[in-house]
């Protein structure tokens, strides 16, 4: 997921490793668009490619304004925000005991 949003042009893609943080979720996966145009591009994009994979998201929140959209495949929660609102709600600083996980050793996703 962290891959499609590089390559639809997502800014500051991160992966945080929650395990033993939290039952929520095992990664978060955190990006911004440019603009809520960029965001919904973004979401298009993982969700096109998850469902190639056969994955299908257990829920999505945000799609209406696209100011952050959460998909929820589980394990893993794809944030995806507007700039402006990723500032603002600061989730790495909410999760900053959360490991970072270089994109490189995600595998494809």
């Amino acid at each position: 997921m962290a891959r499609v949003a590089l390559d639809k042009k997502a800014k500051d893609v991160l992966i945080l490793g929650l395990k033993g943080l939290t039952i929520i979720a095992d990664y978060f996966v955190i990006c911004s668009g440019e603009s809520t145009t960029h965001v919904r591009a973004i979401v298009e994009g993982v969700e096109e490619r998850s469902a190639r994979a056969g994955t299908r998201p257990l829920g999505v929140e945000g799609l209406n304004y696209s100011h952050w959209v959460l998909i929820d495949y589980g394990d893993v929660i794809v944030h995806i925000f507007e700039e402006r609102t990723r500032n603002f709600y600061d989730l790495e600083k909410l999760w900053m005991d959360a490991e970072r996980i270089p994109l490189g050793e995600y595998g494809d996703e």
